[in-house]
């Protein structure tokens, strides 16, 4: 295929400043369908945070009521009062985390799906100009973060919420006096808990931009692995990914180094509040304005209060790395594909195979125009062979045909109807390309022909790859059509694959064919037999065959030659000759090659 030439992709750049409530808003819409799960775990964290609160409550009455006046049944019912209290907590906690954590995952496996169909369907512009690594961190590892958010993050917020109000109204019905002088520290917590969400924010932000940056070059030089070790690069390749990989360490050090600052600052505020309490409290006590058994539930509540605060700062920095997975994810579900069905199509019952291109000119980039002014007509049944030089365009008009792309000037029709009228699924479902890089997938080779379509069945398997010739391979399998196949084929020559994509074009039985150079990268033993599967392919259908061996394509019906994105010429291969143009040119090239 031709070389494109498109913009410099650049680096992500680290999106928005703060959390985007309207983004927020748009992430929870995924919790919609469990709003009554949610509502009953949210439901279970308030009631753990009244059960944690009631228990420093009981300290005084514990102490003053029933110590104090030695008053051991009224103690032991206390006690198996606390017990009773501890052991309902651990239920009702046991029940929240394992609703919470089945939303998390009930959410995060819809939002998985929708993103990956999105993804399905964009055009291939949109993969022209976008690593595959940034696509799978925003399926995987963005959407993972999340699950975070929807699990331990969304209702434990409540409970966090909720018990610092039961404190403070415990704290304030107990001692008003002693209660202020226990929040007489927060301003200071306060400030710390700012300056900690500034820093901690940024840094997730960048870790989230390496990761993406990560993914992507371990999946591109993975795949071109044997380019990297053909030309002795790995060490080059080790160092280029070790600086990615450091940097990635770095901004992680930086986040942990925040938390280590933080954490132990919360305590150290803390500590300070439990000292100013019993400074303060224990004078009160020595006075006898309050009892022993208040100061040591104030002392409890203090050491509760401090701990929803510092899991508040947690799960505000779990929420800025959703906000930062996020932002990419929903970037990318609002990437509309360019190629578009029309609203009212065109229903073709069977097609024949007609077709014609109208003065039609595209360009990959603006300006840069691949095809100028191109028209042509194929009559259905007719075999047409393309010819040209590489860039020439011959592989943009397959691209345009079966409309991964739309023509900026000019029309294609099919069967007399604008391609733009039809939809997508229909176009592509009567067109089968067989391109020279086969791609296969990880699976067995029945998978790798009928591609998990269920009206394929095996009876029909069978048939194309006998047809083709394959069969004989196939059967020296010991699985045959059940044979694995790992990722891209790895395990079989070019020959054998480039057979197998023979047969999956004839299993899905197509009105057009298409051939883009699908015998240069095999042997001519090899390109024989091929040759005898295109001539069984071909029959009875509309046949585009792109090639740079001009031997392959002499008996075609038509040949058009395209140079510099213009059609030049056009005739059967004996005209052509006798014109002695650019054909000519290219044939006595070939020619005085050969001999």
């Amino acid at each position: 295929m031709e070389k494109k030439k498109y913009k410099k992709i650049q680096e992500e750049d680290v999106l928005g400043k703060q959390i985007d409530y309207l983004l927020l808003k748009r992430l929870l819409s995924f919790a919609k369908p469990y709003i009554f799960s949610i509502s009953v775990a949210t439901f279970l964290t308030i009631l753990i945070s009244v059960l944690s609160a009631v228990r420093p409550r009981l300290t005084p009455i514990a102490i003053d009521d029933k110590i104090a006046n030695n008053d051991i049944p009224g103690l032991q019912i206390i006690i198996i009062i606390l017990i009773g209290t501890l052991f309902i907590q651990a239920g009702v906690q046991y029940l929240n985390a394992y609703l919470t954590s089945w939303i998390g995952q009930k959410i995060v496996f819809d939002l998985r799906k929708k993103l990956y169909s999105h993804v399905m369907n964009l055009n291939l512009k949109y993969f022209d100009n976008t690593p595959i690594g940034r696509i799978v961190t925003r399926v995987t590892n963005d959407i993972d973060v999340l699950y975070e958010v929807f699990s331990s993050g969304l209702v434990a917020v409540f409970g966090d919420i909720f018990t610092i109000i039961w404190i403070l109204y415990f704290m304030f019905t107990l001692d008003v006096s002693l209660a202020l002088v226990t929040m007489s520290v927060l301003p200071l917590l306060i400030y710390a808990t700012s300056v900690f969400r500034k820093k901690a924010r940024d840094s997730y932000r960048k870790i989230r931009v390496l990761v993406a940056k990560m993914n992507s070059f371990i999946q591109e030089h993975i795949t071109g692995i044997s380019v990297v070790q053909l030309f002795v690069k790995e060490k080059d390749t080790i160092k280029d990914f070790e600086k990615i990989n450091r940097a990635h360490t770095e901004q992680n050090k930086r986040g942990i180094r925040y938390y280590a600052i933080f954490f132990p600052v919360v305590e150290f505020i803390g500590a300070l509040s439990i000292a100013l309490v019993i400074w303060y409290g224990g004078g009160q006590v020595v006075q006898r304005s309050i009892s022993v058994g208040v100061l040591i539930s104030f002392i409890q509540y203090i050491e509760m209060f401090f701990r929803p605060i510092r899991d508040l700062a947690e799960k505000y920095n779990i929420l800025q790395t959703a906000m930062a997975s996020s932002e990419r994810i929903f970037e990318l579900l609002d990437k509309k594909s360019d190629i578009v069905d029309s609203k009212s199509p065109v229903i073709i019952k069977e097609f024949k195979g007609n077709i014609e291109f109208k003065n039609v000119s595209f360009a990959y980039n603006e300006n840069e125009y691949v095809l100028r002014n191109v028209s042509f007509k194929i009559n259905e049944g007719e075999r047409v062979a393309f010819v040209g030089a590489t860039g020439a365009g011959k592989s943009t008009i397959i691209n345009l045909l079966c409309r991964f792309y739309d023509v900026i000037d000019g029309e294609i029709t099919i069967d007399g109807i604008n391609i733009k009228k039809i939809r997508q699924e229909d176009l592509r479902r009567n067109i089968a390309v067989v391109l020279q890089d086969v791609f296969l997938f990880s699976g067995d080779i029945r998978y790798n022909i009928n591609l998990g379509e269920n009206t394929i069945s095996d009876k029909k398997i069978l048939e194309a790859v006998s047809s083709i010739g394959l069969d004989k391979f196939i059967n020296s399998l010991p699985d045959n059509i059940s044979h694995r196949i790992y990722e891209r084929g790895t395990t079989l020559s070019t020959g054998q694959k480039q057979l197998i994509s023979f047969a999956r074009a004839l299993a899905f039985d197509p009105k057009i064919l298409v051939l883009d150079e699908a015998t240069s990268s095999v042997d001519t033993e090899t390109e024989l037999l091929i040759q005898k599967a295109i001539l069984k392919l071909i029959s009875g259908r509309t046949s585009i065959i792109i090639a740079h061996r001009l031997s392959t394509i002499q008996s075609c019906d038509k040949i058009i030659v395209i140079h510099k994105g213009q059609i030049r010429e056009t005739g059967t291969h004996q005209e052509l000759l006798e014109k002695e143009g650019l054909y000519y040119r290219l044939y006595q090239l070939q020619y005085k090659s050969v001999i």
